[in-house]
């Protein structure tokens, strides 16, 4: 399975934007944190079966006001300090208007003009993923022609595909039906992997920080960068089950 995680540049105000605008985090902060679960989504493609690929966003598909620099130079500074100089990684820029178009484009141009077996996309922001859920979906994928990862708010933090949807808004909200039933539009069969959360919302990384705690507490230690950064910023859930400073 080729495995292709979309990735913006790292940018205050761009990544984690809603996140930032309903918890305690700075925009610099929820920059940080992308970083984090970045480097623990490429650690986990890194040590699973699937071939990566860095689907980046380039000035053309950024909005006008994050439109400078060189976001692929960004990216790729990324990933190097996740995996090394010599990671076998390929990297593609993002074509499309839309994230729907996006993930189309690239899902599609793979199975159709490269003849993959299978593509799953996974999010940059799932830190919680380890090799068992790549692997999982992969080995579902022979028996599904469409896997999906649930997340919660209806958001879903993997799509793999060993056929293409119609990907027209096949990312709106909310994006788990969506995506089930746009495969089942085109008569094909729906998997899915199990859930796990992102950190694009505050609950999403309310059950983030829950998760590192019980994994920690029960000697299984993951997602080691992101844990780190979370224990820098102080960040903790706390009795109400809102996000706390300490």
């Amino acid at each position: 399975m080729i495995v292709v995680v979309p990735v913006d540049p790292p940018r205050d105000g761009l990544v984690l934007q809603s996140l930032a605008e309903q918890s305690p985090l700075s925009d610099a902060e929820a920059a940080s944190l992308y970083e984090a679960a970045l480097a623990d989504v490429l650690w986990a493609v890194a040590r699973s079966g699937g071939d990566l690929l860095v689907n980046y966003r380039d000035a053309e598909t950024l909005p006008e006001t994050q439109a400078y620099g060189d976001p692929e130079a960004e990216v790729r500074a990324l990933v190097r300090d996740a995996l090394g100089e010599d990671a076998d990684v390929r990297f593609e820029r993002q074509v499309g208007s839309s994230r729907s178009a996006r993930v189309g484009n690239t899902v599609t141009h793979l199975l159709e003009r490269e003849d993959a077996q299978s593509v799953g996309v996974l999010e940059p922001t799932v830190p919680l993923v380890n090799r068992t859920e790549i692997d999982g979906a992969a080995m579902s994928l022979r028996r599904h022609d469409v896997v999906i990862g649930p997340s919660t708010g209806g958001r879903t933090y993997f799509g793999g595909f060993s056929e293409p949807i119609d990907f027209t808004d096949a990312y709106t909200t909310p994006e788990l039906s969506t995506l089930a039933r746009r495969g089942a539009e085109g008569g094909l069969g729906v998997g899915f992997a199990p859930m796990l959360p992102t950190v694009t919302s505050p609950v999403g990384l309310q059950t983030t920080i829950a998760g590192l705690e019980a994994r920690q507490s029960a000697d299984r230690p993951d997602a080691e960068a992101t844990a780190a950064l979370v224990d820098e910023l102080g960040i903790s859930v706390g009795e109400g089950g809102g996000l706390e400073r300490q």
